[in-house]
């Protein structure tokens, strides 16, 4: 093995923070509801949402957690403008372990939201087929202006060496 060096081990604990310029806006809400497919009249429709006891339109809840619409990050090199870590261990491929959202409220249109990622692990494994593999376990907690809870994010990460295995 060898994937989790020191230099891994000491991103334990690392924190990125991303605060939206404006509030998320109605509009983005409809845009990702259509684009989405999600035709919920709660996204789009401010008399249905007030019927139904809210202020008005609400957002789809996943749309808090797509931090790359306000973190202002560049594309890196395979074009993927979101949150990264930075993490780039040759001779392994990345992938996309899963992630486990948990909403506190629904996400409104005047909610400014700050997003705050942390890496809470990093674990060293082999696969079935013998690859060493990196596990590396994020958490981003989602904040409006006032402080309030929005959602959370548990996201897992894994480098699969691309050599080695039997």
């Amino acid at each position: 093995m060898g994937l989790l060096t020191d230099e891994v081990r000491a991103l334990v604990g690392t924190q990125r923070v991303y605060t939206a310029p404006e509030a998320m806006g109605a509009a983005a809400g409809r845009y990702f509801a259509l684009a989405t497919g999600d035709d919920n009249p709660l996204y789009t429709d401010a008399a249905f949402a007030r019927e139904h006891g809210l202020a008005g339109v609400t957002l789809p809840p996943t749309l808090v957690c797509e931090t790359n619409q306000y973190a202002g990050l560049p594309a890196d090199a395979e074009g993927y403008a979101g949150h990264t870590w930075g993490l780039h261990l040759p001779g392994t491929r990345q992938v996309r372990g899963g992630n486990r959202y948990e909403f506190a409220r629904r996400i409104r249109p005047d909610d400014v939201v700050t997003a705050t990622w942390e890496i809470t692990s990093a674990t060293e494994k082999t696969n079935r087929s013998g690859a060493d593999m990196l596990v590396v376990g994020s958490t981003a907690t989602y904040t409006n202006q006032h402080g309030e809870l929005l959602a959370e994010n548990t996201e897992t990460i894994i480098f699969v060496a691309l050599e080695g295995a039997a």
